[in-house]
Order: structure tokens, then sequence, then C-alpha cells
């Protein structure tokens, strides 16, 4: 029970930043939230074992929290108010974290636009996002200008270059039972006798499902008791009569109904993303070191490949089996203790190893505080070196101006990047291809961060150029304010970003 009389609120958490999150939640280490605020539920197992048994409950959780696909960050899907509870203990890890709403959660129901078709579906308009309904999960022929009642099944986070995936079923619930609208009867999707177990179970149990939904057990039915079964089919027949009372009172709209814009009917969970930036990354290091031994860039390496990841298990694995503890590692490490240009980070062993080297194409993965991602397009690795300075070419192709320096921009121009690993801004050189210079643009954004295919980092709106006749000014101030009434920006992160603009300014 908290301070304020509230129950703690239930969170699972699963992925790469699992441990150190567990540890934040925890009270284990010093942070901004209470110690009884949060309650994690049914870690993992090697979770489980970095920590005292009795921190853990073993209550269905109301918040999950994993990876996205990138492992950039985490999707925090939940009951509406114990989702916005916990983001900003998510958000507050360091000041280049970015948490961002998503309008189309898993489990929302949208009377959708068909926008058009591609390959083997369709493309959805939701209103504030698209989605992609895949033929295979519609229940009709389906063509542009359809309107259409879905559901998102599949989350996909705003900065991916991928579309949450919609169905025309309707289901509720959670990773141990779904129930399917216009469906009757039990099933499982486990072996068959198991699922005989899991049927025979449920004929036991109190709780049942509502007329017209038929009961689904997920595999991890298996892990749990009668009294934990009986508890989640009943939490789950709650929001499906919640939904039915929803949808029926709205008539369907007919396949060739194209009037109206598209509207979201049900939204029984919220789903946040919590964009980490590289600051967060060590700062999450630390967390997992006052639990286990913690190489000095763990999160970093493992969001930024599938190698780099399995390198990491290894490397710690090894220093573990040699008597590494975590007080060993952070003695050792001392990552956070400094500013994220950190010595520690063996940026050098970790670009010779998985890349860009010198010669190769990596994308600049510009990011937007509103969780979107731009590609600026594939630029040549021309010089890297040990301390984390990269360089990067670019021929453009494209004409018009360059924005706030008013120099034409024509086909043959070359971009000239500069970055550093871990600093808060980066310069861009013009050139013509006569070598006339066009100007500089000096990006400020949250610290960069060299992968093996993708410069990345968010860019902060201010920015700083200097005209190829010496003017130097600061531009997109009102960006940056309007993002932070916007609440896309916190008022720390803006001040950090017009900190760094006003000594950009200074020094050119």
């Amino acid at each position: 029970m908290t301070a304020d009389g509230r129950e703690p609120v239930r969170v699972r958490c699963r992925g790469i930043y699992a441990t150190a999150l567990t540890a934040l939640l925890s009270g284990v280490v010093d942070s901004s939230a209470e110690a009884d605020e949060f309650a994690v539920t049914r870690p993992s197992e090697p979770v489980r074992r970095r920590f005292d048994e009795s921190e853990f409950a073993d209550t269905p959780p109301a918040v999950r929290v994993g990876d996205a696909a990138d492992r950039t960050g985490v999707a925090v899907t939940g009951e509406p108010e114990a989702v916005a509870h916990l983001t900003p203990a998510l958000s507050g890890v360091a000041a280049d974290t970015l948490a961002v709403r998503d309008a189309a959660p898993r489990g929302a129901a949208f009377e959708a636009a068909v926008d058009r078709t591609v390959g083997g579906g369709a493309v959805l308009d939701l209103g504030e996002r698209e989605a992609y309904l895949p033929f295979d999960r519609a229940d009709d022929y389906v063509e542009a200008s359809d309107r259409l009642r879905v559901q998102v099944h599949e989350t996909a986070a705003p900065w991916s270059d991928r579309r949450p995936e919609a169905g025309t079923a309707v289901r509720v619930g959670g990773p141990v039972v779904e129930l399917v609208r216009g469906e009757s009867g039990a099933s499982a999707a486990t072996p068959s006798d198991d699922e005989r177990e899991l049927l025979r179970t449920t004929e036991l149990l109190s709780a049942t499902a509502p007329d017209g939904w038929g009961i689904a057990w997920q595999y991890p039915a298996l892990d749990v008791g009668v009294s934990a079964m009986d508890t989640t089919l009943s939490a789950a027949s709650e929001r499906a009569e919640a939904m039915d009372a929803t949808l029926s009172g709205r008539a369907t709209a007919s396949s060739d109904d194209s009037d109206g814009d598209p509207e979201r009917l049900s939204a029984p969970r919220e789903t946040r993303w919590v964009w980490f930036g590289r600051e967060a990354r060590f700062a999450l290091d630390e967390h997992r070191r006052a639990v286990t031994g913690t190489m000095a860039g763990h999160h970093r390496l493992k969001a930024s490949t599938e190698r780099a990841s399995d390198a990491v298990d290894f490397v710690e694995a090894v220093r573990g089996s040699v008597g590494l503890d975590a007080a060993d590692a952070a003695d050792a490490t001392d990552a956070t203790e400094r500013d994220t240009d950190d010595l520690d980070f063996p940026f050098a062993a970790a670009t010779r190893q998985f890349g860009p080297h010198e010669g190769e194409a990596v994308r600049i993965a510009h990011g937007k505080p509103d969780g979107r991602l731009l590609d600026l397009g594939r630029a040549t690795v021309t010089e890297r070196d040990p301390e984390g300075r990269v360089v990067l070419e670019r021929e453009l192709s494209s004409s018009g101006e360059y924005d706030a320096l008013g120099t034409p921009r024509r086909p043959g121009d070359v971009a000239v990047t500069r970055v550093r690993e871990g600093r808060w801004w980066y310069p861009t050189a013009y050139r013509g291809a006569d070598g006339e210079r066009k100007g500089t643009y000096v990006n400020v954004c949250t610290p960069v961060e060299v992968f093996p295919e993708a410069v990345r980092y968010v860019d902060l709106h201010v920015d700083v150029v200097r005209r190829p006749n010496g003017e130097v000014r600061r531009v997109d101030d009102d960006d940056l304010a309007a993002a932070v009434e916007h609440g896309d920006v916190s008022e720390r992160l803006a001040e950090r970003a017009r900190s760094v603009a006003r000594t950009v300014e200074r020094a050119l």
C-alpha cells in the first residue's frame, strides 16, 4: 500500500531493460519513484535470480513493459491510469528520454477507412495513425475506400518503419486468456494433452465468458493456478462486456460506405512508448549494475545489433564466472559517474567488430520528439577514430534551398557531417560540386549514437547556422517552445538544448 492509501501499480518487465527497470521500480536504486509505488510481478527467471524473491508479486500485472522492435525503447501497455502513473518514472531515467502516446494501442477498436491495398493487405486510415490489415485477418473482401470495423492486434513504435497490424476479429484479454467476439466454447493454444486439462479446468471455474464470446487460453495459462485462471477470466469477461456495450450501440459501417472520418470506438488499454537516448542507456547500466555485473555500455551495445547483444552476454558471463560481482563491476567501469562521453565505453572495439567501418554506408536516423523517425538518406563513412569521431559524406540529388542558410541546393552538392558518439550536437557542411561553400548547419540533438547501420539521435528543434558570409544565428527556438507546450519535450530537456545551442553559437 502506498503512502496515500493506493495499491501499488503492478508491473511486468521483459526485454533487454528488464533487470534495470526492475531495480528502478523495486526501489533498489535511488529514483524519483517511491519504493511502494510499484510492485514488479512475474519476472523472468534470470531477473528473479538477481533479486530477493520476496520482492515480487505473482498477481496479474496492470502494466506490461517490453522492448520496442529495434530495442531503442520500450512499450508501456496496460490499464490507462496505471500507464499514466508509471510513464513518468521511466521517462525520468535521464534527460534524453522521451515518452510518446500511441494513438493506436493494442486492443483499440476503430471505424477505419481503407486508404489503399498493397501486396497481401490494405493500409488503413485510423485518423491519427495508419495501420496494416493483412487480407487473411479480414472477414470479407477489402478494397480501397471501404470502411471497416477493426481492432489493433499488434502495436508498432511510431519511430519504426512498421505500421500497427489490425484485424476484423475483436479480442479482449491478455497473455493468459483471450475472449473472441462472435465465437463460443473454449480452446487452448497448447499441445493436445495440456489443452484437455485446461478445458477440464475451465468447467470448474466460477467465471464464465459473456454470451457471444469464445474462450481462448494461451500458453502461459499452464503456469498459473486455478484461482489465478478464475480471476483472469473474470477480468477478461468484464472487458468483453464493456466492449460489447461500446460496439453494440453503434451501427457497423457497410464496406462501400465512404462517408465520415475514421473514428476510435474503444481503447480499453493504453500504450505509451518510452524512447531511451544514450544518457538513459548509461543510467540504466548503473541501475543494472546495482544488482549484477554489468559492462560499460551494456544497454547501448544491446540496442545496436543482435551480434553485439550476444557479445555482451558472453563478456558478462565470462566475467561472472571468475567472480566479478555487482560491486566489482561498478569499481571496474565507474561508467555513469562521468558525462556520456564515456572513456570506458569500448567504442573502438565495438565499431571494429560490428561496424560501421570506413567505406561502409550508414543511415542518418533523424528522430523527432513526437516519436517519428526520418531517414535523411545513406552516407559513406570516410573517417573513424577510436575516440568516437565519425565523418560521413553524402551526395545530394535534389534541387531547392538549404533550410535557414538561404543558399541554393543543386544535384551533385556534397554534405559532410561530423559526429562524435555521445555529443549533443553535430555540424553538416554543404558545398557544391565545384567546391563552393554553401554554409554549415549545426543540429542540436540528443547524444549521438553510432550504431553499425545507422547514426541515431533525436532532433531538438533549435539549431545554429553559419552562412557562407560568416553570419551565425540560432534558428527554430519557437519550434522548441511549441514542443514543450505540446508535451513532446520536457522543460529539463529543452533547457539542455538551449544551453548547447548557446555554447555552439558562441563557438562559431
